[in-house]
């Protein structure tokens, strides 16, 4: 049971970080959050969805995959805690973590594989979806919501 529960958990944080946190506090140009929407984004919508920033790993310098991993990493810390007492359920979601960067980061080198793979996110990107299609790992929280939306563009 704690590992459905930590997968339903950890697709509902990944829903509601990518629409409240990054692209809503990611408005302000001057948060942190801002390099979401003003970075990753203007990226991805001149190259097909590809972001060359996941080529290689820069964690001196502050960009969109370094402060991905950043949030990350703060999120496995803040789970920490309660790793002895729900251990299936603490691992599940860490390893939605890492599900979730693996696909992102590939999603971003592989435009193809994202069309094929991740319609959803491909959508969320290149289509006119943008405030839709929150998810990333599955897009079950997006059926749940009602935020998925397909593009004609996969026709």
């Amino acid at each position: 049971m704690q590992i459905i529960i930590g997968l339903l958990y950890a697709n509902v944080g990944e829903w509601c970080v990518h629409k409240y946190i990054l692209h809503g506090l990611g408005r302000n140009k001057g948060s942190f959050w801002a390099y979401h929407l003003h970075d990753h984004h203007n990226v991805c919508n001149h190259n097909n969805t590809r972001d060359p920033i996941y080529q290689t790993l820069h964690l001196t310098t502050p960009n969109t995959q370094s402060k991905e991993l950043l949030v990350l990493m703060i999120i496995v810390l803040l789970h920490a805690p309660i790793l002895l007492a729900f251990p299936f359920f603490t691992v599940t979601v860490y390893g939605s973590l890492g599900l979730y960067y693996y696909k992102h980061r590939k999603a971003h080198l592989d435009p193809e594989w994202a069309r094929q793979h991740l319609q959803w996110h491909y959508d969320h990107h290149l289509s006119d979806k943008h405030n839709a299609n929150w998810c990333i790992t599955w897009p079950w929280f997006d059926y749940i919501m009602g935020t998925r939306v397909k593009s004609n563009m996969m026709d």
